[in-house]
């Protein structure tokens, strides 16, 4: 009998210490929690607990790398949040939802590091066309994330509810907590009843342990590791104007930056090149911004860019006279072998600066009225765009000699 006592308190006591090892002793956990009206007894929560453990044993390089590729937009992410009013802990929404890759690509067509849908990138003013993809910029992406978090806050009152309904979906929450007969987080986590999908209920897990070992850092990594917590404040991103059409590379060299470390601060830019529009707006950290006042200098460059889809029946000499431009040119740049192109295929047009305008048809335009407004001959827009008759669509994009 004696013997089986103490083999027990010998497997207790190392159970304690094992638990001990495995999860820190972390600080102000509730008052955490309470920024997302979460109650502390979540803290007991079984699946919480092991992610939370996870992260700082098996999954602890995962965490660290996530933290390394978010270097360049943490700083960034953490003031706009914190001068936005919501939760600090929605820094780690945007961890949860891309890794901090801002490429990230879900299967259902989710993009960026807030992992916008389509119609919602819509709705809060994402650009996304041939040109470039706003919800992968991080600045654009984030000041939407922070609009539609506050959206959810005002229709349901709670900060978890809302992070929840931003995972799947307002109506889901809704209904959940319809069938739940309550908006109690334990019960719409609850296992058995599945009132909400199991990505859902481990989502706002993910989100909290991880808010949770960042807030106690000190406790679980290296003075080296703890660097990677509190990036410069001085690298977080300011948003500036430049011209359209003008290449990152060119764009670098005024800043005293690498065109690759740009394109990582800018990655909403399909091309090498900002949209050829009149103007575009760029992120450059803030220590470059007296550099970029002092040096930068607005259609610098002698040519522009622009992507040029290729229609049927269109050959590369039809597409260069449109352009006012060589044939050679678009064989060069774009690296075509034996002058073959196909239907769909994206070319990159280089074209002097201020010698065209891309002219996108307006409700109410006609192609006479467009001849008027720039100042050329309806015959000249018509042999430049290949019409064979005078008749445009609203949409259409018609090159206008300048």
């Amino acid at each position: 009998m004696l013997v089986r006592l103490l083999l027990l308190f010998s497997l207790t006591a190392g159970f304690v210490q094992a638990s001990l090892m495995t999860e820190p002793e972390f600080v102000d956990d509730a008052k955490v929690l309470e920024t997302l009206d979460i109650p502390a007894s979540f803290l007991r929560d079984p699946l919480f607990r092991e992610l939370k453990i996870n992260l700082t044993s098996v999954k602890r390089k995962q965490y660290l790398q996530m933290l390394r590729r978010g270097q360049s937009y943490i700083p960034t992410l953490r003031k706009m949040i914190a001068e936005s009013g919501i939760p600090q802990v929605f820094l780690y929404m945007a961890m949860a939802e891309s890794n901090f890759d801002a490429h990230a690509k879900s299967s259902a067509r989710a993009v960026g590091l807030w992992q916008f849908m389509p119609k919602t990138a819509a709705v809060y003013g994402l650009k996304v066309d041939r040109y470039l993809d706003e919800r992968k910029d991080p600045v654009r992406s984030t000041e939407a994330a922070i609009r539609y978090l506050k959206r959810l806050h005002g229709m349901f009152g709670k900060w978890y509810l809302a992070a929840l309904a931003y995972n799947c979906g307002e109506g889901r929450v809704q209904k959940a907590i319809k069938r739940a007969g309550t908006d109690d987080l334990h019960t719409l986590l609850d296992e058995k009843r599945r009132y909400l999908p199991k990505e859902s209920r481990n989502y706002l897990r993910k989100i909290v342990s991880m808010a949770l070992v960042a807030n106690n850092a000190q406790l679980c990594f290296t003075p080296s590791e703890l660097k990677l917590f509190n990036p410069s404040d001085s690298e977080r991103l300011v948003r500036v104007r430049v011209s359209g059409g003008e290449t990152i590379e060119h764009i670098a060299r005024q800043v005293g930056m690498t065109p690759k470390a740009l394109k990582t601060l800018n990655p909403q830019f399909k091309y090498g090149f900002t949209p050829p529009r009149d103007g575009a707006f760029i992120n450059i950290p803030l220590s470059r911004l007296e550099r970029f006042k002092r040096d930068y200098k607005p259609g610098k460059q002698k040519s522009m860019y622009l992507v040029h889809t290729v229609k049927k029946g269109e050959n590369l000499s039809k597409i260069a006279y449109r352009y006012g431009i060589s044939y050679k040119m678009i064989v060069s740049f774009n690296k075509i072998k034996r002058g073959i192109i196909y239907p769909n295929q994206e070319l990159i047009i280089p074209i002097p600066r201020g010698s065209i305008h891309h002219y996108k048809v307006k409700p109410g335009d006609s192609i006479y009225k467009i001849a008027r407004r720039f100042g050329v001959k309806v015959a000249t827009i018509k042999q430049r765009n290949d019409l064979k008759s005078n008749i445009i669509h609203v949409g259409d994009k018609l090159v206008i000699p300048n």
